[in-house]
């Protein structure tokens, strides 16, 4: 089968990938479409370490092809959004509805696949750039079918994150102000979920103005090509900034952007080794820096939510998809991802 592997030097689409069926507790997926999101490109970078050969992908939807023993929530045929969380359902995180800190969701990559009698491994506990994928059942979540496959694949990274840090991480409140540096594929989702919780503020910063009909779109009241000019929109500064770029110096920008009692959200990914700096005279004022894993999501819930919530026309999905790829075109679309002209690709099997 076709598929998008990493053996350390590039990324090259392949057409002889195996998969092995389903465990018990597991569900094997046929992908029908998947995004390229940033974190991908950063495993190819170096951004994001991760052990080689590897499938590529992480945030996909398809349709189910067999489950394994015990899984009872999905049958074949069913459409289903794929989560990069395989927690385990069982320990005390996942027990206080925090399954985005279940240790065993962490650092545990498996290799479901193989290419020529090597085993290949899977990244995000997910690898949503193959024909097909074996997931934890957990991982699997049952949409509706009349959610295009192409806007439903977002759900499970890009919304689930970027909307999930508003309502879940920040807690964003009706009337609250809101700035979000970078508005990427994460950052148009930071966006709006702030619309979706009411904030009364919304400011976009991004470098490239081709974004701002788009950043409003989903809900940006204001945008700006630089920073600079928040603080005239917002004399006292923001209730909640998103750093959604992952670069060191802005989380410093970010902190300085806040007003009394204000927290600074961080969504990008440096590197790993990367440093931050900031005045600690300025956090004396209530002030709090939060990282945010995953939108602090509980995807079983929040999929289902934001399914609904496009279908009641309150998130938006199609308007994410910028261009449709086949897999074959994954370079193209790496290269149209790079140069920012899109606000996310969809690869399509």
């Amino acid at each position: 089968m076709r598929g998008v592997i990493f053996d350390g030097r590039r990324a090259q689409v392949v057409d002889d990938l195996e998969i092995r069926g389903p465990g018990p507790g597991e569900v094997l997926v046929a992908v029908s479409a998947a995004g390229l999101c940033h974190s991908d490109l950063s495993v190819v970078d170096g951004t994001i370490p991760f052990p080689v050969p590897v499938v590529l992908g992480h945030e996909g939807a398809g349709v189910v092809e067999e489950v394994g023993a015990g899984v009872t929530h999905v049958r074949p045929g069913d459409h289903v959004s794929l989560s990069t969380l395989a927690n385990c359902g069982t320990c005390a995180e996942c027990d206080r509805g925090r399954p985005t800190m279940c240790r065993k969701a962490i650092g545990m990559p498996q290799q479901p696949f193989a290419r020529a009698g090597r085993p290949l491994y899977q990244f995000a506990s997910n690898s949503a750039f193959a024909e097909r994928t074996v997931v934890k059942a957990v991982q699997a979540v049952p949409i509706p079918r009349n959610i295009p496959m192409t806007s439903a694949a977002l759900i499970g990274c890009g919304v689930l994150t970027g909307v999930g840090a508003v309502l879940n991480r920040a807690r964003v409140d009706r009337g609250d102000s809101v700035v979000v540096i970078g508005a990427g594929g994460i950052g148009l989702n930071v966006i709006q979920g702030a619309r979706i919780a009411g904030a009364l503020t919304v400011v976009a910063v991004d470098t490239n103005p081709a974004k701002e009909e788009t950043a409003r779109r989903f809900g940006a009241g204001h945008f700006l090509t630089s920073a600079e000019g928040v603080r005239d929109i917002l004399p006292n500064g923001a209730d909640h900034v998103f750093e959604c770029v992952g670069r060191a110096e802005l989380v410093r920008q970010a902190v300085d952007l806040l007003d009394r009692h204000g927290q600074a959200v961080l969504l990008g990914v440096p590197a790993a080794d990367a440093e931050a700096s900031f005045l600690v005279s300025s956090m004396f004022l209530d002030k709090s820096i939060l990282g945010c894993r995953y939108g602090a999501s509980r995807p079983q819930r929040d999929i289902a939510l934001y399914a609904e919530l496009y279908r009641e026309g309150r998130l938006l999905l199609d308007e994410l998809v910028t261009v449709t790829y086949p897999v074959e075109d994954f370079e193209k679309a790496v290269a149209d991802a790079g140069a920012g002209r899109v606000a996310r690709g969809v690869l399509t099997f």
